[in-house]
């Protein structure tokens, strides 16, 4: 089926959920977003888990969090 992440076209298997959409179009992506250093929006903006299943012609958006996660100390601080 054919879906978009990042306004790429892609074909993937029926059934495909949010997280292998994003690894068929970039491994690094799919690597940040199981860290929880990204998240997928669907086409009205309303963030979507990576498990969800996806339909044919589902949009997507990979955004990369530039914030820092808690652990991580601030410079600045």
């Amino acid at each position: 089926m054919r879906v978009f992440v990042n306004a790429v076209p892609l074909d993937i298997g029926k059934g495909a959920d949010v997280r292998a959409a994003v690894l068929a179009l970039d491994a690094e992506l799919e690597r940040q977003l199981a860290a929880g250093a990204a998240f997928v929006t669907d086409a009205r903006g309303i963030e979507v888990g990576p498990g969800t299943a996806l339909a044919e012609g589902a949009i997507l958006r990979v955004v990369v969090s530039a914030r820092r996660g808690l652990r991580e100390p601030d410079a600045d601080a």
